[in-house]
């Protein structure tokens, strides 16, 4: 059972940084000033932050409109946006970085429903915005020949690639290990930028990601 403190108690924490004194063997009390140099630097007052509990944050959960990772499979995250309704809706992601390691694109996929439709899938490709876009964007996997999807539209948060993706695309997909990503800077149209899709985790993320009715 907690205790209260009593105003004795609460006069003992207050005291806590003040210099403790010192008893010999004879029960003398020497102040701190009698002791040797060496005992006296010993006997520091213990820091505030080593006394006082300074507290953690308390992790509320996502909140409204935020991203998060319900959960991982392999290189893939099954990420979802927080809403009012009880369930949230989730899409198959994943954060393309360069060779330094700093976020470059993501991919950010989905399963489609529809009757009669070649795509069983559709993926939001967002790529810098000083990115070529006459250049069009290439996807190839494991080393099989590349498709070219055109750029749909450019925000402030890079420019956005909506594709879609056939029983073949995602079988390749299931069956790969990693996916070439290609782009073309503006500032630097001969250049080549390649980015790789890892393909670990995909076939278990694909077969939870939410399904997109049309």
């Amino acid at each position: 059972m907690m205790k209260s403190l009593t105003p004795m108690t609460l006069a003992a924490l207050m005291a806590l940084p003040l210099p403790l004194l010192a008893q010999d063997s004879s029960g003398a009390v020497a102040t701190e000033e009698s002791q040797p140099a060496a005992d006296a630097n010993a006997s520091q007052p213990p820091k505030a932050d080593d006394v006082l509990d300074l507290g953690q944050p308390v992790d509320q959960g996502p909140q409204l409109g935020q991203r998060y990772s319900k959960e991982q499979h392999g290189d893939w995250d099954l990420a979802c946006v927080k809403t009012e309704g009880d369930t949230d809706p989730c899409s198959l992601l994943q954060i393309m970085t360069d060779e330094a390691g700093s976020p470059m694109a993501e991919f950010s996929l989905f399963r489609i429903d529809q009757e009669g439709s070649q795509a069983v899938a559709g993926a939001t490709v967002i790529v810098p915005l000083e990115t070529l876009l006459p250049a069009a964007l290439t996807i190839a996997i494991d080393g099989a020949p590349a498709k070219r999807y055109n750029y749909s539209f450019c925000n402030p948060m890079g420019c956005v690639a909506q594709i879609g993706l056939t029983q073949g695309d995602i079988d390749a997909m299931k069956k790969g290990n990693v996916a070439k990503l290609s782009l073309r800077p503006a500032p630097a149209p001969d250049q080549v930028i390649t980015m790789d899709l890892s393909l670990s985790g995909f076939t278990a993320g694909f077969n939870v990601v939410d399904v997109v009715q049309q």
